[in-house]
């Protein structure tokens, strides 16, 4: 469960709390604070990761707890995140933080974030242009395919264990959920 302050931040005084492995975000100017994910939640995480490594066109992959500073109110923790190099919306500051939406931004839904996820984190993501988010569902073993189209995210698809999809951030690479959702119930 994610425990929300009730005291709003800016992200500069969010910048100014002490460094952690913990997941804490700044969404609309409240601080989120979550809990450990479940296992399911870290194999699929991993396994997508993988995958990325070996689709990805250059560029910078990268995974929570790392933040991404989208506005003074705004500095969300995407599971995994992709920045495809210096033409990007999103940078490396001079202060070590990323600053600007993601090329691709990859959710990882819990029990306790799929909510923000598919609204308010879904909102800030499309607002400040992100060009390819994945709302991706471990135990149900899917992955919700959103594309950026004249600054409005367009469904293109839910795909399952045994499909694949392009993905036209990915250079319209083939991605294939097989190796992200090998099996339920695997020990692995």
């Amino acid at each position: 469960m994610a425990a929300i302050s009730s005291t709003r931040i800016t992200a500069e005084e969010y910048f100014k709390l002490p460094e952690t492995n913990q997941k804490v975000e700044l969404i609309n100017g409240e601080i989120i604070i979550e809990m450990p994910p479940i296992d399911d939640h870290q194999k699929v995480l991993a396994l997508l990761h993988l995958l990325l490594a070996k689709l990805i066109p250059g560029g910078t992959l990268r995974f929570a707890p790392l933040g991404v500073h989208l506005d003074d109110e705004n500095v969300p923790e995407p599971d995994l995140f992709w920045v495809s190099g210096p033409d990007s919306r999103c940078k490396l500051g001079e202060d070590r933080q990323w600053h600007g939406a993601p090329d691709l931004v990859i959710e990882v839904l819990s029990p306790s974030t799929a909510r923000r996820d598919k609204r308010e984190k879904y909102q800030l993501y499309e607002k400040h242009g992100t060009r390819e988010y994945w709302l991706v569902e471990p135990l149900a073993q899917y992955l919700e395919q959103w594309v950026l189209v004249e600054g409005k995210f367009e469904y293109k698809g839910l795909f399952g264990p045994d499909d694949s999809f392009t993905s036209p951030v990915l250079n319209g690479q083939k991605v294939e959920l097989k190796s992200v959702f090998p099996g339920s119930g695997d020990q692995g």
